[in-house]
C-alpha cells in the first residue's frame, strides 16, 4: 500500500463519520453539544486539501478528501440553517 492510499482510506474513514453526523443533524434539525467553528474550520482544510492533494499527485486523497470537504460542508450548512431558524 502506498502512503496515497493509507492517507485515502483515512479520509474514508473520516467522511463516513461526518455523513452520519449530516444524517443526525438532518433528522433533529437541532445543533447541540458541539462547538460548529471546528466544523468550519475543518472545511476550510478539506478545501486546501483539495488543492493540494493533486499537487503532489495523491489522487485518491483527493477524491476521499472531496467526499470529507462536501460532508462538513453540508454539515455547516445545515447547523447554519437550523440555528438562524430557518427549518423547512
Amino acid at each position: 500500500m502506498t502512503p496515497d492510499h493509507i492517507n485515502a482510506l483515512f479520509e474514508l474513514g473520516g467522511a463516513s463519520l461526518i455523513w452520519i453526523n449530516v444524517r443526525r443533524l438532518y433528522r433533529d434539525k437541532t445543533v447541540r453539544g458541539v462547538f460548529a467553528p471546528v466544523f468550519v474550520f475543518y472545511t476550510l482544510w478539506g478545501f486546501w486539501n483539495c488543492l493540494f492533494y493533486p499537487a503532489i499527485g495523491q489522487m485518491l486523497s483527493f477524491y476521499a478528501g472531496a467526499g470529507t470537504t462536501l460532508g462538513n460542508l453540508t454539515w455547516c450548512a445545515l447547523a447554519w440553517r437550523y440555528r438562524m431558524g430557518r427549518l423547512p
